[in-house]
C-alpha cells in the first residue's frame, strides 16, 4: 500500500486563547493545525465567566501571532488600553480568530484519548516512531478515531474545580447538596442567580481573588435586598497580605477588589471564619451545615460558593508517558517555577518547550493546564509557551529556547476584577494578567 501523500496535523485540543494561539503559530511555521473544541463555539470557557472583567488589559490578551492572522480578515483591534470582560475576549477576538483558522477548528469534539498508533505506554518497541492516535466523540455521539503528529494539550480546568474538602477529596455529603453547591462566582446580574442569593446566607470558600469577587458582589447586594449575608470561610488565618496590597498594590484594580472583600467584612456584610477545613456537609431541613476536620460547625446557610481552585482533568492522556510534579501536576521542570509556596505570577519567568517537555517526545501541555494546580497564570505566559512550542515542532530549537517576553515584576495572580467603581482603574505603565 503506498504511503499517505500529507503528513498528520499536529492536534490541539481547546480553542480556547492559548489553543487557538497555537495554531496560529504552528500555521506561521508552516505545521498544519487541527483545533478540537469539546464546546460549541470558541472560548467555550471563557464564555461561562463572561460576567468577570479581566485584569489585563487587550494589548496583553492578543497574541502576536494570531493578530498576523487576523489582520487580512478586516479585524479590527479592541483599545489595547482598555480591560474586556470574558464575554468580550471571546466575542471580539477567540472567535473572530477561529473564524479565520477556518477548517482548522472542529467544534463538539471531545477528546477521549490520546496514544502512540498500536503501542500503549508499557510498549518500547519503536514507539517514538509510531504517530498519535486521537480518539473524540463528536457531540451527536459518533466516535472518531484521528491520527497526528503532535499533540498540544490546551483544555484548561476550567471544567474541574477542586471540592470544598480540606484533604482534596469532595466533603462527605458534598455530592448530595450539590443542587445548593456552586463552584463559579455567580453573576448577579442575571434574574434566576440573583434571586438564588437575595436575601440568603452563603458561605464563600476560598482565600483568592475569585472569592474576593464573590465576596463584593454578595456585599453590594445586601445592600439592595436585606437579609443577603455572607460567611467567608479560609482554610488559613487572616494576616498582613490576606486582602493584597490595597492602595498600595502596584496594580490598583487588583488592590481595589481585596479592599472591597476587607469592605463587606468590615461592614458586616460577611463574617469571617478563619482555619475552617470542611470536611462534611450536613443538611438541615432545607439548609446546609458546614463541619470542620476539628469539628466545628457553622450556622446554617442557604447557599455554598466553592471556590478552592481547578486542577488538570489528565484521564484522556493516561496511555502517554509524562513527566509530572508530584504535587502540583505540573511538568517538572516547570513545577519548581511556579509553586505557590514559593512563587507569585511576578516571579515566574517565561518559559517554553524545554520546560514544557515529557518523557513521550511531541507532547506538550500548554496554557492553564501546563500549570497543574499551580492557581496562577498570565495570559502572555501561555502565548510565549505555544511560541515555543511551534518552533521546537518546526525543528527551529534556537528559537525555542529564546525568551521573547518580558514580564512585570508584580502580576495579578488567578483572579477576576470588579470595574464598576471607575476609580479601580490602573495607570498605564501597569502590569497585569488575566
Amino acid at each position: 500500500m503506498n504511503a499517505p501523500t500529507t503528513a498528520p496535523p499536529t492536534v490541539v485540543i481547546g480553542a480556547g486563547p492559548i489553543g487557538l494561539a497555537a495554531a496560529a503559530h504552528l500555521l506561521e511555521r508552516g505545521i498544519e493545525p487541527l483545533v478540537l473544541e469539546a464546546g460549541p463555539a470558541a472560548g467555550s470557557a471563557v464564555r461561562e465567566w463572561g460576567h468577570v472583567r479581566l485584569f489585563s488589559t487587550w494589548s496583553e490578551l492578543v497574541d502576536p501571532a494570531a493578530e498576523k492572522l487576523l489582520a487580512p480578515t478586516g479585524w479590527t483591534p479592541p483599545d489595547g488600553a482598555a480591560y474586556p470582560s470574558g464575554a468580550d475576549w471571546a466575542q471580539r477576538y477567540l472567535q473572530p480568530l477561529a473564524d479565520a483558522l477556518g477548517h482548522r477548528v472542529l467544534y463538539g469534539a471531545t477528546v477521549t484519548g490520546v496514544s502512540r498508533t498500536g503501542r500503549d505506554r508499557i510498549v518500547d518497541a519503536d514507539r517514538a516512531a509510531q504517530p498519535f492516535t486521537v480518539h473524540l466523540r463528536h457531540a451527536d455521539g459518533r466516535g472518531e478515531r484521528l491520527t497526528a503528529r503532535a499533540v498540544v494539550d490546551a483544555s484548561g480546568t476550567w471544567a474541574t474545580p477542586s471540592p470544598l474538602g480540606g484533604d482534596g477529596l469532595p466533603a462527605l455529603g458534598e455530592q448530595a447538596a450539590s443542587a445548593r453547591i456552586s463552584y463559579r462566582v455567580p453573576d448577579l446580574d442575571d434574574p434566576a442567580v440573583r434571586a438564588r442569593y437575595a436575601g440568603r446566607r452563603t458561605a464563600v470558600i476560598g482565600s483568592g481573588a475569585s472569592a474576593f469577587t464573590a465576596l463584593a458582589q454578595l456585599a453590594r447586594l445586601a445592600g439592595e435586598a436585606p437579609g443577603t449575608h455572607a460567611v467567608w470561610v479560609l482554610r488559613r488565618g487572616i494576616g498582613a497580605s490576606t486582602f493584597g496590597g490595597g492602595t498600595a498594590d502596584q496594580l490598583p484594580a487588583r488592590g481595589a477588589l481585596g479592599l472591597a472583600a476587607k469592605a463587606a467584612v468590615d461592614d458586616g456584610h460577611a463574617d469571617a471564619v478563619t482555619g475552617f477545613r470542611t470536611a462534611a456537609v450536613e443538611a438541615s431541613g432545607e439548609r446546609l451545615v458546614l463541619v470542620a476536620e476539628d469539628g466545628r460547625r457553622l450556622d446554617p446557610v442557604d447557599e455554598v460558593i466553592a471556590l478552592t481552585g481547578l486542577r488538570p482533568d489528565l484521564s484522556f492522556l493516561s496511555e502517554l508517558r509524562l513527566g509530572l510534579d508530584e504535587r502540583l501536576q505540573a511538568p517538572v521542570a516547570l513545577a519548581p517555577l511556579i509553586d505557590p509556596n514559593q512563587h507569585s505570577c511576578g516571579t515566574v519567568y517565561p518559559h517554553g518547550a524545554k520546560e514544557l517537555a515529557h518523557p513521550e517526545q511531541d507532547v506538550y501541555l500548554a496554557g492553564m493546564k501546563s500549570y497543574g494546580r499551580a492557581p496562577t497564570f498570565l495570559a502572555m505566559t501561555g502565548y510565549e509557551q505555544v511560541r515555543s512550542i511551534a518552533a521546537a515542532l518546526a525543528g527551529d530549537h534556537e528559537a525555542a529556547g529564546r525568551v521573547e517576553l518580558v514580564l512585570a515584576d508584580t502580576g495579578v495572580c488567578g483572579g477576576s476584577g470588579l470595574f464598576d467603581d471607575p476609580a479601580a482603574g490602573q495607570p498605564e505603565n501597569a502590569g497585569g494578567c488575566c
